[in-house]
């Protein structure tokens, strides 16, 4: 990875850009060079900055994020976009999952998930917010977003077995219960799954374990 991730945001809540500015401010490893206000502007300030990362709300007005992502993924198909949203947009994440996003944020995501999410994306990953919701989980696994990279093969029985009790939210003390193994290696089982699927957190085997009907959503705390 380079040393500088060069970063846009886009957002038409002045406060909430800079809270954001202030906080990227803090890391060396990313470099805000753009704010925008609306989805016009921001296709400019790409234009002008050529940024790795885009980080742009979903709701603005005028052009709003997901027909910005539209455009601006048409004409820098490498740039990263990472969106921005409300707890009650769901529908709206996964309209701008298809349109290209590479990854979604809560609004009210710590500085940590927002660092994470950054690292993940321009690493050329998924990232799935850690507050995925079983509705929202199922909703991307039924879109048309599919980031072709694991298959239920790639996985052994255990793994298996562990997805879908990581799942159910099944702390690693009770998985090793179930299975007569120990806590360190059922963490251990749980590293190498994420690692597996270049996941940051149990929102990304969800996903997985819909997508290949390894778990019901009803079965989903």
């Amino acid at each position: 990875m380079k040393n500088i991730i060069s970063l846009v945001i886009a957002d038409d809540h002045e406060i909430f850009r800079d809270g954001l500015t202030l906080m990227l401010s803090k890391h060396d490893t990313v470099m805000l060079v753009g704010q925008a206000g609306d989805g016009q502007e921001l296709l400019r300030l790409v234009e002008e900055e050529k940024p790795d990362i885009v980080l742009t709300d979903i709701k603005m007005p005028g052009l709003d994020g997901i027909s910005a992502t539209r455009l601006l993924l048409q004409q820098y198909p490498q740039l990263k976009i990472i969106a921005l949203s409300m707890f009650e947009e769901e529908d709206l994440i996964v309209e701008m999952l298809e349109a290209g996003a590479r990854g979604y944020l809560l609004k009210n995501a710590d500085k940590k998930e927002i660092m994470e999410a950054i690292l993940t994306v321009y690493e050329g990953n998924i990232f799935y917010c850690k507050h995925t919701s079983a509705r929202l989980a199922s909703l991307i696994v039924k879109s048309k977003f599919d980031p072709k990279k694991i298959r239920p093969e790639d996985f052994t029985e255990r793994e298996m077995e562990i997805i879908r009790l990581i799942c159910r939210q099944h702390t690693a003390q009770e998985i090793g219960e179930r299975l007569f193994i120990s806590k360190r290696t059922v963490e251990g089982y749980r590293t190498r799954i994420l690692e597996k699927m270049e996941a940051k957190n149990t929102a990304g085997v969800v996903v997985f374990a819909l997508k290949y009907n390894l778990i019901r959503e009803e079965e989903l705390i």
